[in-house]
């Protein structure tokens, strides 16, 4: 597993008071690009391939930092997730994109960050009727820095065991995909963590 220490020098760009469309990147099937979309568009059903990724950070004791989505988030508002997900501009690598939104969402940056693999997968939320149709890249690494979370991104967050994470799992609402990325990064997150720590 590739692991590369993650610069804290992403930061969120000045607000000019008008918003431009956000374009996301569209993929083949094998994650080759092949164009572009606005964002909203693309998860509009039955949704649009497109390039993602989803970060999963851990403490030195092995507990997963959990976000709870904002409920102004026009997708998916007020549920339990992985540490942080989004999408890459175009052009953008999917590394960057995910030191990139760390940083802007939660305040830190990770003191590594660590490739471990992609998942493509199609999850609708019903509540929105959006679809997640996505090509997405899979980071774990280290959060050792206080946690500073964006209001307007973050509702609350949380480190947790893998057996806390259970019971709230079958207690509250998560993101749509989240178990999917969650599964498909296990491998990555075991050599990270330690089998002792359960994932």
């Amino acid at each position: 597993m590739p692991i590369t220490p993650a610069t804290a020098g992403n930061t969120a760009s000045a607000g000019t008071g008008t918003r431009e469309p956000i374009m996301l990147e569209l993929v083949d099937e094998s994650g080759n690009t092949i164009g572009t979309a606005e964002k909203l568009s693309a998860h509009q059903a039955p949704g649009q391939l497109h390039r993602a990724f989803s970060v999963f950070l851990f403490d030195e004791q092995g507990r997963l930092l959990l976000q709870r989505r904002a409920l102004g988030k026009y997708h998916s508002p007020g549920v339990w997730s992985n540490t942080c997900c989004g999408h890459p501009y175009p052009g953008e690598s999917p590394f960057a994109a995910a030191a990139r939104r760390t940083h802007e969402e939660l305040g830190l940056s990770p003191s590594l960050l660590a490739e471990a693999g992609t998942v493509r997968y199609n999850h609708p939320d019903p509540a929105s009727g959006l679809v997640e149709q996505e090509y997405n890249h899979l980071f774990v690494g280290l959060a050792q820095a206080a946690v500073r979370p964006d209001a307007e991104e973050v509702g609350d967050t949380a480190f947790v065991t893998a057996d806390e994470l259970a019971k709230r799992h079958a207690q509250a609402p998560f993101s749509a995909w989240f178990m999917t990325v969650l599964d498909a990064a296990r491998p990555a997150i075991r050599e990270l963590t330690g089998e002792a720590a359960g994932w």
